[in-house]
């Protein structure tokens, strides 16, 4: 199969801003890669990472609504692990949440939610996650695009023949 394009589409990018300079340098990263490809895109705010798949779940509800009309979602923050079991409940959580919430509605979504030891490793590591997690997001994008316009009648006629 030769290369799927994508030639429409919105994204909502969820943001924790708990630690602000690797939050700055996942959006950063995301935004770049997002203009990149003309994906208009929207953001939003949350206080940690235990709200992105709260939120997401909002705006997937809301995603049915033209006006709200998202084709895909990217999830950004970052958990560092601290001296107590708090940093296993929020990652394991957070993650969890985005990926109920993504399946439960059939949506793409780019996970650029870091889980780091320390300061040090989570700000290496949102220089690039960023544009991972939209880059993730766009390329489901494009499948379930391909998927949705596919003709149905020529799949019909292809299982016949079979």
């Amino acid at each position: 199969m030769g290369e799927i394009r994508l030639t429409h589409g919105k994204v909502l990018i969820i943001i924790s801003k708990y630690y602000k300079d690797i939050s700055e340098n996942l959006l950063k990263s995301a935004e770049k890669f997002l203009k990149n490809k003309s994906i208009i895109y929207d953001i939003i705010e949350v206080p940690g990472a235990l709200e992105i798949p709260q939120a997401l779940n909002f705006n997937a509800n809301l995603s049915k609504n033209k006006i709200f009309d998202y084709r895909g979602f990217v999830a950004l923050g970052c958990v560092i692990k601290g001296e107590t079991y708090h940093f296993e409940i929020v990652s394991n959580e957070t993650n969890r949440g985005l990926m109920n919430v993504a399946i439960k509605y059939s949506f793409p979504l780019g996970n650029g939610v870091i889980t780091a030891y320390n300061y040090e490793q989570a700000l290496k590591i949102s220089l690039d996650k960023g544009k991972e997690a939209a880059l993730a997001c766009y390329e489901l994008m494009k499948i379930k695009n391909y998927n949705y316009y596919v003709d149905k009648d020529w799949l019909i006629i292809l299982d016949t023949n079979l």
